[in-house]
């Protein structure tokens, strides 16, 4: 049984319902229980369940501050441009002591620690979507004031959704265009090869079949085989063989060029929301 001291979540998009939901399962304890925030009535009535206490701010404007008081862990998983004003309106309601760990996009440790008091430690998150299905690959970084224990703390309640993997903070921007963008070129693929399929006179079902099927697959094989990605590909790869030669032409597109560009690319979008 693994256990948390009190959890406020402060936004129940996506990301933060997936850490909710890592959070209630059956083999953990919160004790103090588990506050959760978003805007609506309608939303925050059906996150409402046994050690979890939901608000919402169109209803209560002092929600947030309600959510955090006396919480040891505050997840901050609302958008980036929201941040900023809610480190100003959460800030005087910490408990010393408590972690704020943000999952936004662009927001620096220095950013949160010019605005919340001395006593509260911060940490970035960067987890992916497949956190809903408990899949995620979640990057986190220690700020200035953190301890080891607070990064173990919060590595622990991201391991709820996922695995974990520690970076300092100059690498998280550039860790979120691998693993944090990661799933949309993995759809993208998806989607791609399935129109090709569907352009061969597949149906569109039976091309979603093919397609999703097999990339399902063969990531599971991956996992299960302790075999590099190259490797496996060879196996598929049979000399002067129809997958050799489909190969060579996606040899003759760069993939690999692509790749650099459009992870660089995000990177430069990273940088300009750290800006502001």
């Amino acid at each position: 049984m693994d256990t948390f001291p009190a959890v406020a979540i402060l936004g129940a998009g996506s990301m933060g319902g997936a850490i909710l939901s890592g959070l209630s399962d059956p083999g953990i304890t919160v004790t103090g229980g588990i506050r959760v925030t978003n805007r609506t009535e309608a939303k925050a009535s059906s996150l409402r369940s046994a050690g979890v206490t939901s608000l919402a701010t169109q209803s209560d404007p002092r929600a947030n501050l309600a959510a955090v008081t006396g919480a040891r862990i505050v997840l901050l998983a609302v958008k980036p441009a929201m941040i900023p004003d809610l480190l100003l309106e959460i800030a005087d309601a910490l408990e010393p002591g408590a972690i704020v760990v943000s999952v936004a996009a662009g927001v620096t440790v220095a950013t949160m620690e010019a605005v919340l008091p001395a006593s509260v430690s911060v940490l970035r998150a960067m987890p992916n979507t497949p956190a809903i299905v408990g899949r995620a690959v979640t990057g986190l970084s220690a700020g200035t004031r953190s301890s080891s224990d607070d990064l173990e703390l919060v590595r622990r309640l991201f391991e709820t959704v996922g695995t974990v993997v520690v970076v300092p903070e100059d690498r998280i921007d550039a860790l979120s265009t691998i693993s944090g963008s990661g799933p949309a070129y993995v759809f993208y693929l998806i989607e791609q090869l399935t129109a090709t399929a569907v352009s061969m006179g597949f149906s569109d079902a039976d091309a979603a079949t093919l397609v999703n099927t097999t990339f399902l697959g063969a990531s599971e094989l991956l996992a299960a085989s302790g075999s590099a990605p190259g490797e496996l590909r060879r196996q598929v790869t049979s000399p002067k063989g129809t997958t050799e030669r489909a190969i060579a032409e996606l040899e003759k597109a760069d993939l690999k060029a692509v790749f650099d560009r459009a992870t660089a690319a995000a990177l430069a979008r990273a940088r300009e929301l750290a800006a502001g």
